[in-house]
Parts: C-alpha cells; structure tokens; sequence
C-alpha cells in the first residue's frame, strides 16, 4: 500500500513536470501574453530562455529548493469604482503555476458543484446567467448577492493547503504550491510578505479560489438553495424577502467561522430578481417569460468606452480609428449578445453612428470640401451648399437628416465598421 501511495505521488509530480504538460503550459502563457514580472522577461522570451535554462531550473524543483520570486504589484480600477491589486508573476513562475493547475484541474474539477462556472473548463458566465434566469423563472424571485469582502486577499493559507491536501498527498507538489502562495508582493522595489491570500493575475489563483469555496457550494446544496456561483460572485436564490434574510444571515456565518472569510455586509444584500445584477446582466419580466438584459453600468461603461474611441480631439486615420473601434466592440457584443434587448443595442447603434457623422465632419473642415463630400455622397447641390456653410454645432449637424441620408448604415459597412446591432443579430442567428 505504501509503494502504491508512493507510485502516485510521482506520477503526480512526473505528470506536472511532463514534456507535454509543460509544452501545454507554456503554449497557454504565450497565447495569454500579459506584463512582465519583477524580472522584467516578456512571454516572447520565455521560450528562448527555457531552451537554455530549463535544466537548472528542473533541477532545483526536484531538489525541493526552487523558490518563486515575488509578485509585481498592479493597481487597477475596478468597472464600478474602486481598485483591484492584480500581482502579477514573473513568466517562469506564470509558466510553472499554469504546470500545476493543468494537473490540479482534472483531479479537483469533476467533483465541483454543478452551479459553480467560473474559471472551469466547459463553464462561462452565460451559463451562470441562463441558470440564474431559470431559477426565477420557476418562482425564485428574491436574491441573496453575497459579497465576499477581497476575498482573493484574505484566504488563509493553511485553511486553503488544508482543502488541497484532501486529494493531493504529493508533498513536493503541496510544497511548491504554498511557496507560491508565500512567495510576497514586490512594492516600489521592496519585498512584501504575502502571509494570506492568492494573487488575483496568476495562473494558479482561479482553481485554488474554486477549491477554497467549494466548501461552500456544497453547504448550499445540502441545504436545498438553488445558487449561482462565479469564481468569488455568489448569487442565492429563495421565493421571499424574509427567507433571503435569514439565508444572508446563515450563508455569512458559514462563510467567516468555517472558511474563515469575511463578508461585506455594506456590499451583500438581498432584493429583487428586478433589480439583481450578475456578470454584468440583469433580469425583466414579460408575458412570454424572464428575460436577460444589459446591466445599464454596462451600457454606460460601452458608452464612454466608445466616447474615447469616437473623441473629435482624437487626430488618427479613419481606416485606424476604425479598427480600434471593431476590436472593442467585437469583443463587447461577442458577451452581450446573450441579452433579450434589441432596443438597446438599435438605440446604442444609432448614437455611435452620429458620433461618427461626427467625425467625418470634422475631417471635412472647410464649406468647399463639405459641399464636394455632399454631393459626392449623393446629396442635392442647393442641399449640400446650405448645410456645407452652416454654423450648427458638431452634434447637431451630425444628427440631421441630410448627414443621415449622406452617410447610412451602408456607407459605414464598405469602410468595415462593425455596428452594434448588425453584430447582435448575426451572433445571434448564427
């Protein structure tokens, strides 16, 4: 038995430090990109350097004396104000900690709760959605928003080791793992120690964070709740106001005797499945059912998002201007096409189109190019000539019907823009 234990124990360790676990990992860094660490190596380099270095540095994990450098501190912040510390890893240790949750993965995922989807393979946070949706629909109506207060920075060490070694017993692998949860923050070129806490950016945070709460996921089903939960974003779901408040009540004690987190109870609340919000989205209710829309501080943050991208006092080439803006949005609809709201995005679609009528006539500058520009564009010569020596502010010009009938929906299409709703239906229907 005690061969057997050892067998695995190797393998573990083997299957961690394999040729082809390792290619995988490193094939995820450099897809992943990201900032260089303390050492300053970009993911370009990691490549060329482990070709070189990588015996040493294998030698040094086999001997127990490998020792992670600190984190590079990153403040960002947050959608909803705020800021975030992000640590980010120098790329060899970004490069080893992607090793180890390629094998920690497949032994702690498959036993995860079903309601869990953040950071899990074959998860998403349209999933998360589509159930919280479900779950209102079949008359759970109130919501329990539970905000776990910086969670990534207060888990405790020894209660996370604890929870990985119930189905890790490779020492040396249960070793390496606490060294980079121990490894500190670089902070203005002093080393800060990290005595709690896994830092938000590395590759080895998201499924240590799931094994962390999968404590709680589990007391939520044995209870009976139907839950949502992504990553540290926890959403219960009951049929009243009253029952919300004792969940809030019973879920927070859970959550700071057994886990040994704190929650915020200014940020954690219970209200209506009207005014929930979850991964961005929110809920309304129709005849036909409860439908998903667009959280309007997402809408918001699109909006000056596109302001940016769309400022007068930007000087850059159309062709240019155009592409910034495709890659911002592609990516912005390619989330948000799971809302039920059409208006919203035909709404949007028509005010970014008027900032960029905006743009164009603002490019255009003179009466004399504006009158040629016009009547290129098909517009009538008195038309064109009236409007080409008008006063009327940016905006207001750019709202008229003779910009409209100038420049429309075809026009930005053989330029290459990619509108907002043409984008939501081809996803859609696709």
């Amino acid at each position: 038995m005690e061969d057997v234990h050892r067998e695995r124990e190797s393998s573990l360790w083997e299957r961690m430090l394999s040729r082809e676990n390792l290619l995988a990992a490193l094939n995820r860094v450099e897809v992943n990109r990201g900032a260089p660490g303390v050492d300053g190596m970009t993911t370009a380099e990691l490549r060329p350097w482990i070709a070189v270095h990588w015996p040493e540095v294998r030698a040094e994990l086999d001997a127990g004396i490998y020792r992670p450098a600190p984190v590079r501190q990153v403040i960002i912040p947050k959608p909803g104000g705020g800021e975030r510390m992000l640590g980010v890893p120098r790329v060899l240790d970004r490069l080893i900690q992607q090793a180890i949750a390629q094998v920690l993965v497949p032994i702690f995922d498959p036993q995860f709760s079903g309601s869990s989807f953040g950071f899990r393979p074959g998860r998403s946070a349209h999933q998360a959605v589509r159930v919280a949706r479900r779950a209102i629909e079949d008359g759970y109506r109130w919501v329990v928003d539970l905000d776990l207060d910086r969670f990534f920075d207060r888990v405790q060490h020894d209660v996370l080791m604890a929870r990985v070694a119930r189905k890790v017993a490779d020492r040396r692998v249960l070793r390496l793992v606490r060294r980079y949860l121990e490894a500190g923050i670089m902070v203005d070129g002093i080393k800060m120690p990290s005595e709690e806490g896994t830092p938000q950016g590395s590759p080895l945070s998201p499924v240590l964070s799931n094994i962390m709460l999968d404590d709680l996921d589990r007391e939520l089903f044995r209870r009976g709740h139907r839950f949502v939960r992504y990553a540290d974003d926890v959403r219960v779901f009951v049929r009243s106001e009253r029952a919300a408040r004792r969940v809030l009540a019973s879920v927070t004690a859970v959550v700071e005797q057994r886990l040994k987190l704190m929650v915020n109870r200014e940020k954690s609340k219970v209200g209506h499945a009207r005014s929930a919000v979850l991964l961005g989205f929110g809920f309304y209710f129709t005849r036909a059912g409860v439908r998903i829309r667009v959280d309007p501080k997402a809408v918001k943050r699109l909006k000056d998002r596109l302001r940016e991208l769309t400022s007068r006092r930007w000087s850059i080439a159309m062709d240019e201007r155009i592409a910034k803006i495709n890659r911002f949005t592609t990516g912005w609809m390619g989330y948000f096409q799971l809302a039920d709201t059409p208006k919203v995005f035909r709404e949007l679609d028509e005010w970014f189109r008027r900032r960029m009528r905006q743009i164009r006539w603002k490019e255009w500058k003179l009466p004399k190019a504006r009158f040629r520009n016009l009547r290129e564009l098909g517009i009538a010569e008195w038309k064109a000539r009236e409007w080409a020596g008008s006063g009327k502010g940016y905006w207001r010009i750019a709202g008229s019907a003779v910009l409209q009938r100038a420049m429309p929906n075809s026009h930005w299409d053989d330029l290459g823009l990619r509108m907002l709703k043409p984008t939501w239906q081809r996803l859609r229907s696709a």
